[in-house]
């Protein structure tokens, strides 16, 4: 009797860790293939925070006395390509989150589509996934996300730079957060420039000018959009309605300039090295699992950029205008006062 009854329990015990594992197997699937949508999203906004958070921090190779202050206030403007707007995805591509297995999600009514990122616009194309479990199936469908049509983006920042000795600069930056169109943007960073003309024999101010770069940023941007929910029997599978994007970057670059009286020129080849972390916001059982794979998904991106500007001087201000060029073009305006 009682080898039947452990039996009976033992069927009992390994049907239900069969339903789990099933169940369990295809939430992991639904976390993978969203976080294919998730990254083709919020990637280019990351990137393009990056190239502006690199931009402006020194517009001469000539350095700044020792203990003399530079007061600046900055504006960005981004200008985005079309093919950082929107980004092609396929049934095909969200099965290759886990080959020779059967998606959860696809696109209703289509084998692809061109989808927004975060630059992007409206979109009208829908998800539509099926957990497919005998005790606990579940059908469900969710709108992409829309972006927020955007073609240029505007960054005003102020920065302070200091002259110290051998011929070295640091420069400052902070910007609180500013919510704009549902997206709050806060940077900070801290540059340093050292410059090498100094150890030219017989070189002046007015000479040509060389100087080495560094410097690191922290962006934190999160974009709230209309929510997302997954829902089954009324249990929250998973909301999301927020995406945040951190990022440490590094610079560094090699900078020169040549002053003809009031107007110099100056230009910059430089590499960046960047590591975004990417979050969702919501809740449901979900959540936890799809952010914990985000962590993943960050990584290391390196860019190389080019410079080039010019600076006019007007007794103890400066009005400097560079151009970036590389994933994104980048214009970048100063204003300078020296104290």
């Amino acid at each position: 009797m009682r080898k039947n009854i452990f039996s009976v329990f033992s069927i009992i015990f390994l049907t239900s860790f069969s339903v789990i594992t099933a169940q369990s197997r295809d939430l992991e699937k639904l976390t993978s293939e969203m976080l294919l949508i998730a990254d083709n999203f919020a990637a280019p906004g990351a990137e393009g925070a990056a190239v502006q958070s690199s931009a402006g921090w020194f517009s001469s190779a000539r350095s700044l006395d020792k203990w003399q202050v530079e007061v600046s206030v900055y504006g960005n403007a981004l200008f985005v390509p079309n093919s950082k707007q929107n980004k092609l995805i396929t049934n095909a591509s969200l099965g290759n989150q886990h080959p020779r297995e059967s998606n959860i999600l696809n696109i209703q009514g289509s084998s692809n589509a061109l989808l927004p990122t975060v630059f992007g616009g409206d979109t009208d194309v829908v998800f539509e996934g099926e957990i497919n479990d005998s005790n606990f199936p579940f059908a469900f469908k969710f709108d992409a996300i829309d972006g927020l049509n955007k073609k240029i983006i505007i960054h005003p920042f102020p920065q302070v730079t200091v002259g110290l000795p051998y011929g070295t600069e640091v420069a400052l930056r902070y910007v609180p957060r500013v919510v704009i169109d549902n997206v709050g943007v806060s940077t900070s960073g801290i540059g340093f420039k050292h410059n090498f003309a100094q150890y030219f024999k017989y070189s002046r101010p007015d000479d040509f000018q060389v100087a080495a770069v560094v410097t690191y940023s922290n962006i934190n941007i999160d974009y709230a959009y209309a929510p997302i929910e997954i829902s089954a029997s009324g249990v929250n599978v998973l909301k999301l309605n927020r995406i945040d994007v951190k990022a440490d970057l590094w610079l560094l670059q090699a900078l020169a300039s040549k002053l003809y009286g009031d107007f110099e020129v100056f230009g910059a080849m430089g590499v960046t090295s960047s590591n975004f972390d990417y979050s969702m916001g919501g809740g449901g059982s979900l959540l936890l699992p799809l952010n914990n794979e985000l962590v993943a998904l960050g990584g290391n991106d390196v860019k190389f950029k080019a410079d080039l500007g010019f600076n006019y001087y007007v007794g103890n201000f400066k009005i400097s205008s560079a151009f970036t060029a590389g994933s994104f073009f980048n214009a970048n305006l100063g204003l300078h006062y020296k104290i």
